[in-house]
């Protein structure tokens, strides 16, 4: 089946003068938009044209519609990390309730411990919110969207080095208020008897665990 490529026309704008940033930008989104408009005509047609011959083999008994489903799951599952692995998704988290209006965040007394647990939960990858990204306040990776920005140390953007403490703590996502540390084994073997996990002296935590052995108490 011969594909046919679609138009991109773009509107003429007005050439950007000394210091017009928003006119670069609005020609640069309006071009980016219409190739995915273009992009996405495409891959209707394809996802037409394969549905079209599935259901065909369905019909002459050529292939089963569970095993397919099974097996369309599974790859679906084997893609998604490899996607994730590669920075190539785009993640963003959405939530039923405001992070100004999140309750149950964990008590924990995080001072005592820093330097135990090295303050590892400010290495974890998350991905924000809408509310977030729109707020403009908490850094994101423009090579990850909208996974939360870390620094070469491994550390979120926003922590500072010297006090240990978040530089935007009261607009800190929902995931940093509500993580709790006290069953997470990636960080500690044993909570209550401050027993903590060694493996977050390694310069990959928390990816390590990919590939390590599950902790021990």
């Amino acid at each position: 089946m011969q594909m046919q490529r679609l138009p991109i026309s773009l509107p003429v704008l007005p050439s950007p003068t000394v210091g017009s940033s928003r006119a670069e930008i609005v020609r640069g989104l309006v071009y980016t938009h219409n190739r995915a408009n273009a992009n996405t005509a495409e891959l209707h047609k394809t996802s037409v044209t394969v549905a079209a011959v599935i259901d065909l083999l369905i019909d002459r008994g050529l292939i089963d519609a569970a095993d397919l489903s099974a097996r369309r799951e599974q790859l679906a599952e084997e893609l998604k990390r490899d996607y994730v692995s590669r920075g190539m998704a785009v993640a963003m988290q959405d939530f039923e309730v405001s992070k100004y209006e999140f309750k149950g965040g964990a008590e924990i007394d995080c001072e005592s411990r820093l330097h135990l647990c090295k303050a590892a939960c400010c290495r974890l990858p998350f991905a924000l919110s809408k509310h977030d990204v729109q707020e403009g306040v908490v850094k994101w990776e423009l090579g990850q969207p909208y996974m939360n920005a870390r620094d070469e140390d491994g550390y979120c953007t926003h922590l500072d080095r010297t006090t240990h403490q978040c530089s935007v703590y009261n607009q800190r996502p929902i995931p940093c208020r509500g993580y709790d540390c006290r069953k997470d084994q990636r960080v500690w073997i044993d909570f209550e008897k401050r027993i903590v996990n060694q493996l977050v002296d390694s310069p990959d935590w928390p990816s390590c665990f990919e590939t390590a052995e599950p902790p021990r108490s």
